[in-house]
């Protein structure tokens, strides 16, 4: 007989064939109806009302009523079968695939006799109020597999049929969710009805293919979001907007900073003038910090051989998202690098080490190559071919806290020097069921308490084991930042690494103070991670407005008039002598057309020079920020902005909008 724990510390004991709603207590059932439950954490996973209770053992019960963000993704999960409803009332000869939540909405993949267009969407939303107002509810059924097989075929469901038959066959029994007229495959949770939907929204249609193979059929894939109010809809509606306008595909192509090309190839960034620029200036300051802190610069080809990649193990490991080998002759093949570190375990085993040489720190901008399938692939942020801030740190079992602590106040220096002041900190630990993990459980163990102490001593935000983001060889310490749209990025990373030094893998060495053969350790890390990903996420951050220690232009100088243009270009030496990025508009109009011309290329600082300022060695400095400065002599401008990026100064850091929780994820089968 199961025992049910509920959240205020009650204990009841129930029939087996209990479900989570049969033990729903009469005081909540007899309360208001929004305090009412329409899902439940169930030792801590959503489930509907209708999932059962563990046969035997405790379980512990949450109830999550509507208006509850636990709740969201059970809710959305919902409303992606109502749009599948509505669609399949507008379009009878529709075909179903999945229809999952994703992020903070859901989306459902189908095939329609004819395609659905943006103009059927109004249409499908309309049906979807109807069916949210019934508020009919859902019921779950349950049946042995090949009826199953039945019931697609009777709802003429092709597409179901072929998943049953291959993708689900070794269940024994399967479930089904009715509503109305409306049955579907589905393993659920869904809410009990539909009236707890405040608001909901289609917003895209977008290509896919089924089961997310390009040799299958092509199918549409629907997007919409549900909330439980209005308010909560509209403000998601609002940061989408926003994103839109932050878009780093847009404003890359605006402001000139980079592009693609299909002949070049997907996933395969060109860097722009000014994007170099941008670029240039992160690389210098991660050099400086680079040579301040110790390390030592190195240089490693693009290509190297299939052998080396086996002992490190990243081939044959993650061989599906690697470019295919180049073929030389039978016994020789090469790959494009799909990661630094093997070439640098080489620079280190180059000679014999001594322990006095460690740690011995080395870095490298070092372009990798990961064959990314073309549905994944996005502007600068989900790429081919990147190039990586990467350090490699050789050290001794001694040394390794200390280093460790070093390559995070090296990170947390590079974030805060581009206000990413909110992120939370990631224990990227192995997962002992899994099989893709290299190397002993006891080296693991040691690597992990290494990495946990350090996390904490330093009061690091979240620090809190995730079993399974380890990566294959070792523990990390992933820096996952929050960017001023409120979405998470992973950026920075630490890892610790016993095994790519053993005696299994490339076997280095060192020689003791004992005079003794030891083997280091080695700490990777990449306090950026790839600059295509971190001026991308950078891109949108700022919304295109970089601050002026990054802009690709620092100045812009704006004579009055053609009879100003000699001062101009005399007052643009002085800036650039002062180590600035300078350019002068020297074009035919008006002054105020070429500030505005400035203002919407984000020109961090403008200068503007007439007879007067010319008479008087003066010139008006208008601010992005604050606007019209005024007057001052022209050393005093110099002064002022070369302070400023001096100190690498973010006067305007990007305020946090504000995002509603959108909980876990809810799928079909």
């Amino acid at each position: 007989m199961p025992t049910v724990r509920f959240a205020d510390g009650v204990v009841n004991e129930f029939p087996q064939a209990a479900r989570v709603g049969d033990v729903v207590p009469e005081a909540i059932k007899r309360g208001p109806r929004k305090q009412r439950p329409i899902a439940a954490l169930l030792n801590g996973e959503a489930v509907g009302l209708d999932a059962p209770l563990p046969a035997t053992g405790e379980a512990a019960i949450d109830w999550l009523a509507a208006g509850d963000p636990r709740a969201l993704p059970v809710m959305r999960h919902s409303a992606a079968h109502i749009m599948a409803r509505a669609v399949t009332r507008l379009f009878p000869d529709v075909e179903l695939a999945f229809g999952p939540t994703v992020g903070e909405g859901f989306y459902y993949d189908m095939r329609a006799g004819r395609p659905i267009t943006d103009d059927d969407l109004p249409l499908i939303e309309a049906e979807m109020k109807k069916i949210i107002e019934a508020d009919e509810a859902f019921e779950r059924v349950e049946v042995p597999r090949e009826k199953a097989v039945e019931i697609v075929r009777d709802l003429k469901q092709p597409l179901k049929v072929e998943h049953i038959e291959t993708g689900l066959a070794a269940h024994p029994t399967l479930s089904f969710y009715r509503q109305g007229e409306f049955v579907d495959l589905c393993r659920g949770p869904h809410v009990t009805s539909p009236g707890c939907i405040g608001a909901f929204k289609l917003t895209n249609i977008a290509g896919a293919y089924w089961k997310g193979d390009a040799n299958n059929a092509q199918l549409q894939r629907l997007y919409g979001t549900a909330w439980f109010t209005q308010a909560d809809l509209d403000a998601h509606l609002a940061n989408l907007e926003e994103a839109r306008r932050r878009d780093h595909r847009v404003l890359g192509k605006q402001l000139d900073l980079f592009t693609t090309s299909p002949l070049v190839g997907s996933g395969l960034v060109l860097w722009m003038p000014k994007g170099a620029v941008l670029r240039g200036v992160l690389e210098s300051f991660v050099r400086d910090e680079l040579a301040a802190r110790g390390y030592q610069p190195v240089y490693t080809p693009h290509i190297g051989k299939v052998d080396l990649y086996k002992i490190s193990g990243h081939y044959p490991y993650y061989a599906d998202s690697q470019f295919k080998p180049i073929v030389m002759s039978e016994d020789e093949q090469y790959l494009l690098k799909p990661m630094n570190c093997p070439h640098h375990t080489m620079i280190y085993k180059a000679r014999p080490r001594s322990y006095k040489e460690l740690p011995l720190r080395l870095a490298e901008f070092g372009t990798v190559y990961r064959y990314e399938q073309s549905g994944e692939l996005g502007g600068m942020t989900r790429v081919r071919g990147f190039t990586q801030d990467d350090a490699h740190i050789f050290c001794t079992h001694e040394q390794v806290e200390r280093e460790v602590e070093g390559c995070i106040d090296f990170t947390l220096k590079v974030l805060e020097s581009l206000a990413f002041e909110n992120f939370r900190v990631r224990l990227g630990f192995r997962d002992p069921k899994s099989d893709k993990y290299v190397g002993p459980p006891a080296r693991w163990d040691e690597a992990e308490a290494a990495i946990q102490r350090v996390a904490r001593r330093m009061n690091l935000p979240g620090c809190e084991p995730e079993p399974g983001e380890a990566a294959f060889y070792g523990p990390k310490i992933d820096f996952v930042v929050h960017d001023s749209l409120g979405r998470e990025w992973q950026l920075g990373t630490v890892q610790l690494d016993y095994n790519l030094p053993s005696a299994e893998r490339f076997d280095l060495e060192y020689i003791g103070a004992d005079n003794a053969k030891h083997q280091p350790v080695m700490i990777h890390r990449a306090p950026l991670g790839s600059l295509e990903r971190f001026v991308g996420v950078l891109i949108e951050h700022f919304a295109g407005a970089f601050p002026l220690w990054l802009a690709p232009e620092q100045v812009r100088v704006l004579p009055v008039s053609e009879k100003s243009e000699a001062y101009a270009k005399q007052v643009q030496a002085r800036f650039e002598a002062a180590g600035l990025r300078v350019g002068i508009d020297l074009a035919a109009e008006k002054l105020g057309a070429k500030v505005r011309t400035a203002q919407l290329e984000m020109i961090p600082a403008m200068i503007v020079c007439g007879p007067r300022d010319e008479a008087a060695g003066t010139v008006s400095l208008r601010d992005r920020i604050d606007g019209d400065v005024g007057a001052m002599s022209l050393e005093a401008a110099v002064e002022r902005l070369r302070d400023e990026n001096a100190r690498r100064a973010v006067r305007h850091k990007p305020k946090p909008l504000t995002v509603a929780s959108s909980g876990g994820g809810s799928e079909d089968y």
